[in-house]
């Protein structure tokens, strides 16, 4: 009796209909939930054909023979804001700050996850601790230290971007480097590697996968942000998401086709180096998720 009764379990858990049934709510689902994510990429894009007269009218229309402005708004735009200098200064700010991070972080997870003492403990913490803090609290003195340190150019927001990327990436590199045996770096160090050596020729090439996923998260938030550049640079020298800003004009007049244009100029390399290395980030998780 036990025996059937498992069999018509089993039967019910397996049964094509259910299976198809599940999966096309699940499709279904999936679809809506894609739909509601790229429908306002989907409107960006569009407004940016569309004359600046009709886009504040009819937001939702198609461009037609009368809305349509081919590529003016680009090329307004970019003459405008100058967007070609800002996007090379996002570029190098973005590079340059994910770099540091990846470096900087999985050596201090690696000291932290290593070396067993109060020390280690509590820097482990202050970095947890840092996650959590809102960056309003901190943002009047960070302005005013900045300020002080003469850190308003591209080489002093670099240290500044460290900072608030470091508790995350030092969180993540450290789950993962706990699961990687110890006993590798032991026989490295016999076979007579420094602790440098280690680091680079045993724990780099398995933290691969860690560090590409910590690559792409930072980067996707760098390369966006708009409130961090715009109290710690100077005007002069905007990012993108600034330069994006100074289509604004007065009395809350804007150029709407201009913006719009901008915006998608701006969103389009970060969603294609994000496409382009998303495989990298399910390795990532992966990895950690099976290590060990």
């Amino acid at each position: 009796m036990l025996k059937k009764r498992k069999q018509n379990k089993n039967e019910i858990i397996e049964n094509p209909a259910v299976s198809k049934g599940t999966g096309i709510v699940i499709t279904i689902v999936m679809t809506l939930l894609a739909v509601a994510f790229l429908f306002p990429i989907f409107l960006v894009l569009m407004n940016s054909f569309k004359n600046k007269l009709y886009i504040s009218d009819a937001p939702f229309a198609l461009p037609n023979s009368d809305t349509f402005s081919g590529m003016y708004n680009y090329v307004n735009g970019i003459q405008k804001t100058g967007l070609l200098v800002a996007a090379g200064r996002s570029a190098f700010i973005t590079i340059c700050s994910v770099i540091v991070i990846v470096l900087l972080t999985s050596m201090a997870a690696w000291w932290i996850t290593r070396v067993t003492c109060k020390l280690s403990t509590v820097l482990y913490y202050l970095f947890v601790f840092a996650m959590i803090v809102p960056f309003q609290m901190v943002m009047f003195t960070l302005s005013k230290v900045t300020d002080f340190l003469h850190l308003g150019n591209m080489f002093g927001i670099i240290p500044v971007y460290l900072g608030f990327g470091a508790g995350l990436s030092l969180f993540m590199f450290c789950g993962f480097i706990k699961a990687i045996p110890i006993s590798l770096e032991e026989a490295a160090m016999i076979d007579g590697c420094t602790p440098v050596q280690t680091y680079f020729k045993v724990i780099v090439p398995m933290l691969r996968p860690t560090m590409i996923t910590v690559a792409i998260l930072n980067a996707m938030w760098i390369w966006n942000d708009y409130l961090l550049p715009t109290l710690v640079l100077d005007s002069e020298k905007p990012t993108i998401p600034m330069a994006v800003q100074y289509l604004r004009g007065g009395y809350g007049s804007i150029d709407m086709g201009a913006m719009m244009a901008m915006l998608v100029l701006a969103i389009l390399p970060i969603i294609v180096f994000y496409l382009t290395c998303q495989k990298y980030i399910i390795k990532g998780v992966a990895a950690g998720a099976v290590k060990g």
